[in-house]
């Protein structure tokens, strides 16, 4: 995990406005609006690396309500869209969503159907596929 962040961290791109990373108390409430514990991964992911803006993919923040890629934003529109409850976006792709289940367990979903392509943790998929975009 820490030689992923530091990958992220050197690969993070000067924006205008930079990011900021969300507190615990920030993950608490979000945790409360969405009816739904993120898992330790998922915070862990959250707290770490939110900031991080690099290659084609933006995964979901939770330091900033106004942005677009903002947790509970991003989960209402993805389960409006269908997805179930019992998964959370991580980061919208394309028509679909990559995002993770209770477990933490990654895969991606779109029209419906989750892929056959799995990630067992966050990590896996942050160096997999958010570090190749």
């Amino acid at each position: 995990m820490d030689e992923i962040i530091e990958a992220l961290r050197s690969a993070n791109e000067l924006v205008p406005l930079p990011l900021e990373l969300p507190d615990e108390e920030t993950l608490v409430e979000i945790e409360e609006q969405l009816f739904v514990a993120l898992g330790a991964d998922f915070k862990d992911f959250l707290l770490n690396v939110s900031d991080v803006v690099y290659g084609s993919l933006e995964p979901v923040t939770a330091a900033d309500p106004n942005s677009h890629t903002y947790l509970p934003e991003v989960a209402a529109i993805a389960w409006d869209r269908g997805l179930s409850r019992e998964l959370l976006p991580v980061c919208e792709s394309g028509e679909g969503y990559y995002c993770i289940d209770e477990v933490g367990k990654i895969s991606y979903w779109e029209n419906g159907e989750l892929s056959e392509q799995t990630w067992n943790h966050i990590w896996d998929w942050a160096q997999e596929v958010w570090l190749e975009s």
